[in-house]
């Protein structure tokens, strides 16, 4: 997903890690190369089960494991190469409470309401919400990034899952509020399943558990090194939509 509250010059090689655990939470690390000419803001929405208010969202630090989404590649083969009136003022909302995440300040904005309270430079352009109505109950993790060219530390949170039986992968693509039906996609998608289930069709299984490639104690509780890790890739132009499994 690139969902960025200004305009970027590029984004690419986008990584992305979920696991299913089985109290109905979900973890999520985000990964990918971006060339953007101001600060801005990159906002991902989650489908958080309803009621979980403002600490619904738990960010996970990664920065101590820059080689994070490295390491999950390294347990597969190689990938082929890449192709009027004046308004009465209103009261000052609350401000949303910010996190120091490794290289980043994040947010969690639990309703689309609340971006009122976030700081304006960060906020998607008016009206990009109502054209995207299947997002009017999510909740949305927002991550500040520096410009420049810089291929990001993984971002990593866990969310209680408004659908606990699928995983979700933030994969549509909003830049500066311009919203299409199809998009150029350029994505590694990796997954832990729930329980004893297997990913369908289109998803290869890592050559060995997980600890056998990744360092299981650095991914700070994310991964489970005991068992495989699938993965999945999204390449060219798409229907600009999110990804579930």
């Amino acid at each position: 997903m690139c969902c960025f509250s200004g305009p970027v010059n590029a984004v690419g090689a986008t990584r992305i890690f979920a696991r299913l655990f089985a109290d109905g939470r979900q973890a999520l690390a985000y990964g990918a190369d971006v060339d953007a000419p101001a600060e801005l803001a990159m906002v991902l929405p989650l489908p958080v089960a309803p009621g979980s208010g403002e600490a619904g969202v738990t960010f996970v630090d990664l920065s101590g494991y820059p080689g994070f989404f490295a390491g999950l590649a390294a347990g597969f083969g190689p990938l082929p190469g890449r192709g009027g009136v004046n308004p009465v003022p209103a009261s000052a909302p609350t401000p949303l409470r910010v996190h120091d995440v490794g290289d980043f300040v994040a947010s969690y904005v639990p309703t689309i309401a609340d971006f009122a309270r976030l700081d304006q430079r960060f906020r998607l352009p008016e009206g990009t919400w109502e054209r995207l109505p299947g997002y009017r109950d999510h909740g949305f993790a927002v991550f500040t990034l520096k410009p420049g060219l810089r291929s990001l530390q993984p971002m990593a949170f866990t969310f209680p899952s408004a659908n606990p039986d699928k995983l979700f992968f933030p994969t549509v693509h909003i830049h500066d509020g311009a919203v299409h039906e199809r998009a150029d996609f350029d994505h590694e998608l990796y997954l832990q399943p729930g329980g004893g289930v297997i990913p369908g069709t289109g998803w290869d299984e890592s050559r060995s558990d997980a600890q056998a490639f990744i360092a299981v104690d650095r991914a700070k509780g994310l991964v489970d090194g005991e068992r495989h890790v699938y993965r999945a890739t999204l390449r060219g132009s798409l229907p600009n939509r999110d990804t579930w499994a």
